[in-house]
């Protein structure tokens, strides 16, 4: 039944989670001296949380929710210069080469011959859209969706403009939350491929029973399941 298969991006096609991880720390072990790492961590936290709404998810709102967590742990006494270092934090991920998962290249060269792939994720048009050009993958894809949120809607509206029936399309990922659940509720397949670094607000507790779920060790099985 499968006519199209959908891949998240980041995380799933090629390494992300582990460059903000890394910049978070940094932005941790900065700030120290007004609160100890593991508390700075969870104000960020709150504060990109509580930003999604108005910037959304990637880089820049990366930076903007780092700043602004700065600006409460100091009550409005940071110096510039650290400032300064949070926005080189953010500009050192921006710089970053694009590091592919392990066999993405073959399994998408194979899939390409029998079905239509599409990418889709979410996170900063600009920041995407490099990453996507840099990877050398985008003459697999025979359609790119940059999207703001991956919620049922804005699945359920790809799928139409895909003109497909939502049996018809299958989205591999590494969130359950973002990529795996909102399909299968509408009808369609999942293929999860758990990353070893997850961002607290995509984590899912318990297991996924559903007909059309199945969860992958790494890229290259899901041929075994198409």
């Amino acid at each position: 039944m499968i006519k199209v298969i959908a891949f998240d991006a980041d995380d799933t096609l090629w390494h992300n989670e582990m460059h903000f991880q890394e910049a978070e720390k940094k932005f941790c072990a900065l700030l120290e001296n007004y609160l100890p790492q593991h508390s700075v961590a969870r104000e960020l936290l709150h504060t990109e949380i509580q930003n999604l709404p108005l910037y959304g998810y990637g880089i820049k709102a990366f930076i903007l929710s780092m700043i602004e967590t700065a600006m409460r742990i100091t009550d409005n006494q940071v110096p510039n210069t650290t400032i300064t270092q949070i926005i080189d934090f953010g500009r050192e991920i921006l710089t970053q080469p694009v590091e592919l998962m392990d066999g993405v290249e073959e399994v998408l060269r194979k899939l390409k011959e029998r079905y239509r792939l599409v990418m889709a994720t979410k996170g900063d048009l600009l920041d995407q859209e490099r990453k996507l050009k840099k990877s050398g993958l985008e003459s697999y894809f025979h359609h790119i969706e940059i999207m703001s949120e991956k919620k049922e809607a804005d699945f359920q509206k790809l799928i139409r403009h895909l003109d497909l029936s939502p049996d018809q399309f299958a989205m591999v990922g590494n969130s359950l939350k973002s990529d795996i659940l909102p399909v299968l509720n509408l009808g369609g397949y999942g293929f999860h491929i758990p990353y070893h670094i997850t961002w607290a607000h995509e984590r899912v507790e318990g297991d996924v029973q559903h007909s059309k779920f199945t969860r992958l060790d790494a890229i290259h099985e899901l041929l075994l399941h198409v």
